[in-house]
């Protein structure tokens, strides 16, 4: 083999003494620009690393059509950035994979290969890489008459590409890239020996550790690699990755590698997230950590409880500030503060927010359920307690792997489709999507991703249940630490429960059940070792295949899954939301305004912190870990419905008059307590996600704000199910109808989830769906599925239980969306019935629809209002249907019909829009007085299965700004209703009425039965 002159070699082995420490750009989805790029470079040589690598998987010409020569305007800006990064110091690595489709044994192909290399050299690159990660193992029938194996193939063309371009750096990535990808074992793998034999000696290798995403990275575990490839590896790091999940951003410091294993290793370069401005944490932890030569005694995980805002030197042992000893919540804190003028740079945002990571409709493995009690879905299980210690039972992922190849997320045929062919090199300033050019490669999907041979149930997710959602708790809230510090210690471990009978009346008798002393108040309850759920993780690799953007399991009615389908198209094929951003240094806070001199000190109020900074790198911490307060929002939701019989207890010893939140009992006065300390806490992310929108650079606005409205948005949810436990309005047996799903709390779930023995593709969703998934609505996936806001927005929508104050508000929204739905009656398209009504008969429409639930069940009533307290939407409901039609038979219509008695006149006018509204009022006249009679039980087929029966409405308005609204008002509800034992709930629609038709099936309702006589369709859904 030739290497070369002699000179050149040995300059090449004193260059090679240099520790390679950088990025890499080796993801899939959208790539960076030439201007982020430029970028990174001064980033880079301001923190003191030296290495680049260009490895954009759906870049154009680098993977796809490697085979094509560059343009003159690609040349162009490919020139730049290799002229860019020579200017800054930075060894530009040009990398290639033409693995996907390459003939190794044709002499075409290699001539085809070194003349695109050789035009990239004509741009003034001396660096490269050959990538042959993620493509198929076996050979071709040509290839197989040449090569013996797969690795000599490799190692023949790469040797023969670096003697043709003289011995540049040069970095090869081998398709058996980290020990779980090595077969059988690294120190057996025929593939790596054959590499670390053969591949000259010149070539580093590049590693991900023991897996895709290594935990940690161990020095016994570099030993043994490098003893098997000859060479200590370069370590391609996926910790920051996130190519593989749309709602997760890693914005935690560079840990689980101690710095003592630098020694040791060609270099490191991290793959981050898709996100360009999401990335600054990663890369200077990264730096800092390359200056180090010791690793502090804690970790990450056991210092996770340090807090950012107040601690300093003098508080800190001097191991931490010793400069050549690394500690990553050290290392994020000093990246915060380096990040935080950042957000202070004027910088405009063009176009619509949109997802970096790859688009594709995922094939998902689904883990069959055990049946048990309460069982009401397939995706929902609730257990009885065992005292019995059994071993955590394992699922054989071959089965798994066949229903993958028939079960989708989205639909029961689904094909893969091609991420559509990007061109990063031919704007400055954005990346340019063709169409016409078909992708060649279609995306990965779950039948390509290798599973483990067995998966303990216990580590098992629950799909993904997406949620996007704008609201925001609370304006002006205090964000420093003592909320936390405050918060009571978590108790002593649940008792076990035990599964009573549904109780369905809110008053019925309530038999107590055994409480422990308030000191052991509840916070870790676990699930049974039974407890199954469908596997989520069937997701794609960072380095493997690209990201699912239909991450949930639809709900198991085909129907419904038809609905979602376009929900989940228009959310994820591209997150595409018209959106023009200019950069602005005044506050949109200061529009709400009462008075003008408070004006500036809005705007500075405004103004992102580091403090701030803090909660949203604990929120998006790392791939197997929370930060410390994603953790107290997980701890203190499941603290507050854990033991909210207490509120409970309170309330039937004060005779039902809802006094719980007097009492000066020490165990309710500690639940009140931590239910406003939780509500603070929503309310912190809330003012966080109005800082982000509000932020002066709108480049870093627009890739950070859809993860943080995320969380915004699941909080708000969990917030409003607390409020509305602090009723008391619930059996004291809740328990046994919401600890079906499992949790962050469920047994061996967060212990599987740190441990990093799984990939974290197998927990898909992070911290959004941990919180997620603590709302008891299993089955309810689809109402965790829409788009994000047009633009970021400061404006928000918030969720709260019914109050009597709210009753004008409530039957305004009835009235309003009523006429709305039934403009341009009998085809009239441009009449419309003006609102308000006259003032005889102003509440109408409302007492017929909405009046009843308000009156008689004001316990199960949700609304929504905007960061003016006006109410935009409401959902109510009846726990049963038989007793509501009975107690609507018995006062409600006999009220109505001496409100409005037959005798009352119609109204005045004879123009189109009055002759409208007299049929109207026509309508409902024959309703509450010829119909009376014929008002007969809910048809059984019906009432069996959705025993409730449910209302709702939201302004057209409302809707228009935030689509989701309606789902996150129902998905309230549908928790109030599983907390009283209730599965199912069903609508009553006029088979004439589209309108109302329209809005249920849009939120999940799918037509159940048909009853002719009356002309109407029962809509029902399951959760």
């Amino acid at each position: 083999m030739e290497h070369g002159a002699e000179p050149q070699l040995a300059s090449q082995q004193d260059e090679q003494r240099q520790f390679i420490c950088g990025v890499i750009e080796g993801f899939y989805g959208r790539p960076w620009t030439t201007e982020q790029r430029k970028g990174l470079f001064r980033k880079l040589k301001s923190m003191g690393m030296d290495s680049y690598m260009y490895a954009p998987k759906d870049d154009y010409k680098h993977r796809a059509y490697w085979r094509e020569l560059y343009t003159v305007e690609e040349a162009d800006h490919l020139s730049s950035l290799i002229a860019a990064a020579k200017e800054a110091g930075i060894a530009f690595y040009y990398a290639l994979s033409p693995g996907l489709d390459m003939t190794y044994s044709s002499p075409k192909e290699i001539a085809t290969l070194k003349r695109k290399l050789d035009q990239v050299s004509q741009f003034g690159c001396e660096a490269y890489a050959l990538l042959f990660d993620d493509i198929e193992s076996e050979l071709s029938k040509v290839d197989k008459e040449v090569f013996q194996t797969f690795a000599n193939a490799h190692v023949s063309v790469t040797n023969e590409i670096f003697t043709h371009l003289g011995s540049p750096k040069f970095l090869f990535c081998p398709t058996q890239y980290c020990g779980t990808r090595a077969v059988p074992t690294v120190q057996e793998s025929e593939y790596l020996n054959t590499l670390g034999s053969k591949l000259n000696n010149d070539i580093d290798i590049l590693w991900t550790g023991d897996k895709v995403i290594s935990k940690t990275i161990s020095i016994e575990s570099i030993q043994e690699i490098t003893e098997v490839l000859r060479r200590p590896p370069c370590i391609w790091d996926n910790l920051h990755a996130n190519d593989y999940d749309q709602k997760r951003v890693f914005l935690g410091p560079y840990t689980g590698r101690s710095p003592e294993l630098i020694p040791h290793l060609r270099g490191v370069m991290t793959n981050p997230n898709c996100e360009f401005y999401a990335n600054f944490i990663a890369i200077h932890s990264l730096a800092s950590w390359s200056r180090c030569s010791m690793d502090s005694k804690m970790n990450s995980s056991l210092s996770s409880d340090i807090k950012l805002e107040t601690e300093n030197e003098d508080e800190m042992p001097t191991e931490f500030i010793s400069k050549n000893v690394y500690h990553p919540r050290v290392a994020l804190k000093n990246a915060i503060s380096d990040w935080l003028p950042e957000f202070f740079v004027e910088k405009e945002a063009w176009g619509p927010i949109t997802k970096p990571q790859p688009q594709v409709q995922m094939v998902m493995p689904i883990i069959p359920i055990i049946p048990s009690i309460n069982t009401c879905m397939s995706l929902t299980t609730t257990t009885t307690t065992s005292t019995n210690t059994r071993t955590v039972p394992e699922v054989n992922t071959t089965q798994l792997q066949a229903l993958a190849d028939v079960c989708s997320t989205v639909s029961s045929s689904m094909t893969p489709i091609s991420n559509p062919v990007m061109n990063s090199l031919v704007s400055p300033t954005k990346v340019v999507t063709n169409d016409d050019i078909i992708n060649p490669i279609p995306t990965t999907a779950a039948c390509n991703i290798e599973l483990p041979k067995k998966i303990p149930i216990s580590i098992v997710p629950v799909p993904i249940m997406e949620a996007k959602s704008a609201e925001a708790e609370s304006v002006g809230l205090n964000l420093g630490n003592q909320i936390f510090e405050s918060i009571a210690s978590r108790g002593n471990p649940a008792e076990e429960l035990e599964i009573e009978s549904k109780d369905q009346e809110l008053d019925a008798s309530l038999e107590e059940e055994k409480q422990e002393p308030v000191a052991s108040l509840t916070v870790d309850t676990m699930l049974d070792d039974t407890s199954l759920s469908p596997l989520s993780g069937g997701g794609n690799e960072p380095m493997e295949c690209s990201s699912s953007i239909a991450s949930q399991v639809s709900p198991k009615e085909e129907e419904i899954t038809k609905l979602v389908t376009d929900d989940v198209l228009m959310e994820s094929v591209n997150d595409v939301h018209s959106m023009h951003v200019e950069s602005t240094t005044s506050s949109p806070l200061s529009n709400t305004e009462m008075r003008e001199q408070d004006h500036e000190t809005t705007m500075e109020a405004s103004k992102i912190t580091t403090e701030d900074l803090g909660l949203l790198c604990d929120l998006f911490y790392l791939p197997f870990e929370h930060g410390s307060r994603a953790l107290k929002l997980l701890e203190e939701f499941n603290w507050l419905k854990t033991n909210a019989n207490v509120i409970l207890k309170e309330r039937s010893s004060a005779g039902g008059r809802g006094e719980a939140s007097k009492s000066t009992k020490p165990e309710v006065s500690e639940w009140m307590q931590r239910c406003e300390n939780f509500d603070v806490l929503c309310g912190s992310v809330g003012e966080l996600l109005i800082k982000i929108a509000n932020c002066q650079n709108k480049e870093i606005c627009h890739e950070l704000y859809s993860y943080v409205w995320d969380i915004s948005g699941a909080l708000s949810l969990l917030n409003c199910y607390i409020k509305w436990l602090a009723l008391g309005q619930f059996p004291q047996n809740m328990s046994s109808y919401t600890e079906g799903s499992y949790t962050w709390f469920s047994k061996g779930w967060k212990e599987a989830f740190m441990s990093g023995d799984q990939e974290p593709w197998v927990f898909r969703g992070g911290l959004i769906a941990d919180l997620q998934r603590l709302m008891p609505v299993d089955s309810g996936n689809d109402l965790f599925v829409y788009k994000l806001p047009e633009q970021p927005t400061a404006n928000y929508y918030l969720l709260r239980p019914y109050r009597n104050a709210d009753e004008l508000d409530v039957i305004n929204i009835c009235t309003r969306t009523y006429l709305q739905w039934h403009s341009g009656l009998d085809g009239a398209d441009n009449i419309h019935i003006n609102f308000p009504l006259p003032s005889s008969v102003a509440n109408i429409v409302a007492d017929a629809i909405v009046g009843p639930y308000i009156t008689l069940n004001p316990q199960l009533c949700i609304v929504a209002y905007d960061e003016n307290g006006a109410l935009v939407g409401y959902a109510c409901a009846a726990l049963d249907v038989t007793v509501f039609r009975r107690n609507l038979q018995m006062c409600w219509m006999a009220e109505l019909r001496e409100k409005y008695p037959k005798t009352m006149h119609e109204l005045d006018g004879d123009d189109e829009s009055s002759v409208q509204l007299n049929q109207l009022l026509a309508h409902f006249f024959d309703q509450f007085h010829n119909k009376y009679d014929e008002l007969q039980d809910c048809p059984a087929e019906v009432s069996a299965t959705f025993p409730a029966v449910l209302t709702a409405a939201t302004l057209k308005e409302a809707e228009d700004r935030d689509s989701g609204i309606t789902k996150r008002i129902l998905t309230v509800l549908l928790a109030a209703l599983r907390a009283n034992g209730c599965f199912g709930v069903h609508v009553c629609v006029p088979d004439h009425d589209p309108g109302q038709l329209n809005f249920y099936t849009k939120i999940g309702f799918v037509e159940v039965f048909r009853e002719e006589r009356s002309k109407c369709i029962y809509l029902g859904r399951r959760f």
